[in-house]
């Protein structure tokens, strides 16, 4: 299989470094040092920076202002803004656009992608249910009321929820289908509470109580839930990714650097075999990530559905960056555990990073529920 990236796609790639160039995890306090989030905002220059480069509306068509590219050219872009930790809502703003712009009514389609690719609206999704371990769209309840929809129920753990100007929030209906509905921040019938990540960054639990939301800000299209859902899950492969790279990297300059007995830790065979691993881990994770970036980029047909690809992405993805880190923090020694240390910040990001995914696991089960199902098909 070719994975050789279009012009298009490397060219997104050097603007993002360019953009990501001169930011450094350094500068922002350590989760086990703060008293609360380490902000109260994400990063609004940096979001600025992204919209001038046009890097926030890479899946939106030309006719939106985007550049439209897919699914491959987000990840690589994600997977750069990993490597700093970027503090914004890069992949749930692309994905929760390209979702309205895929599936929405003519209404949202004609303002709101546009916005949001200029870095005006700023879009985020409620992707972890109830409790974080339950589907999301069985979180809440939407049924129809007039020319409207209400929707009830409580989605928990929404990243950036307390900055974005709209919550994407799968819902189900009395039928059974899921839908989406684009809730504004504030409105009336929904209760915000902050919730604190592993990462130190806000999140935000969503109560919605007979919550009146018009039909033009609801979606309700086949397939729009599931498609936004294994966009979401494959972009949170490549941060892992990203994430992973960079950690092993600063573990190569540590143990270039630390020497025992007059020679770098890094010629010890121990020390190299475990680095081995870790490396075999990455590229697992990036030649998985890259399948499932594909099929749902082009919706090309193969062996099993696209959730099958997500599947093994998020194995690889959920297992890969947890060793990687765990590895990292032994070879680090006790620098590993400075909080005032960059590889602190990485490690909490990356146990966020593992539990947005959820068990390698159940994925494995999902996997060969799938295949089972292939198999009687």
């Amino acid at each position: 299989m070719d994975f050789t990236f279009t012009e298009e796609q490397q060219a997104a790639v050097e603007a993002a470094k360019a953009v990501f160039a001169g930011v450094s995890p350094d500068g922002v306090p350590s989760p086990a040092l703060s008293q609360g989030a380490v902000a109260e905002d994400f990063d609004r220059p940096l979001w600025a920076r992204l919209a001038r480069a046009d890097l926030l509306g890479l899946l939106l068509d030309e006719e939106s202002g985007g550049a439209g590219l897919d699914a491959v050219a987000l990840c690589l872009v994600l997977r750069e803004s990993a490597r700093v930790l970027a503090r914004v809502p890069l992949l749930e703003n692309s994905a929760a656009t390209a979702a309205v712009q895929r599936y929405g009514g003519e209404e949202s389609r004609a303002e709101l992608p546009a916005r949001a690719g200029r870095g005006e609206l700023v879009l985020t999704v409620a992707a972890s249910g109830r409790t974080g371990h339950d589907p999301a769209e069985l979180a809440v309840t939407a049924r129809r009321d007039g020319a409207g929809w209400v929707l009830d129920g409580v989605q928990t753990a929404v990243p950036w929820a307390c900055d974005a100007d709209l919550v994407v929030v799968p819902a189900h209906t009395d039928t059974g289908r899921s839908v989406l509905a684009l809730v504004p921040r504030g409105h009336e019938g929904t209760a915000l509470a902050e919730q604190i990540s592993t990462t130190g960054e806000r999140l935000g639990e969503l109560r919605l109580e007979s919550a009146r939301i018009t039909a033009p800000h609801v979606i309700d299209a086949p397939g729009a839930w599931e498609w936004l859902r294994d966009l979401l899950t494959t972009g949170t492969c490549a941060l892992a990714l990203g994430l992973g790279e960079e950690v092993l990297r600063m573990t190569s300059a540590y143990t270039s650097k630390r020497e025992q007995f007059g020679f770098p830790v890094a010629t010890f065979q121990a020390v190299a075999v475990q680095a081995a691993d870790r490396y075999i881990d990455l590229r697992a994770m990036e030649a998985t990530l890259w399948q499932a970036a594909w099929r749902i980029g082009t919706g090309a047909g193969g062996a099993l559905p696209a959730p099958g690809d997500v599947a093994v992405a998020k194995i690889w993805a959920s297992e890969g960056v947890r060793r990687v880190v765990q590895t990292a923090q032994h070879l680090h020694g006790g620098f590993g555990a400075d909080t005032e240390y960059a590889l602190h910040r990485y490690h909490a990001w990356a146990k966020h990073l593992e539990l947005s995914l959820g068990p390698a696991a159940a994925h494995e089960e999902a996997l060969g529920d799938l295949l089972a199902a292939h198999a009687l098909g």
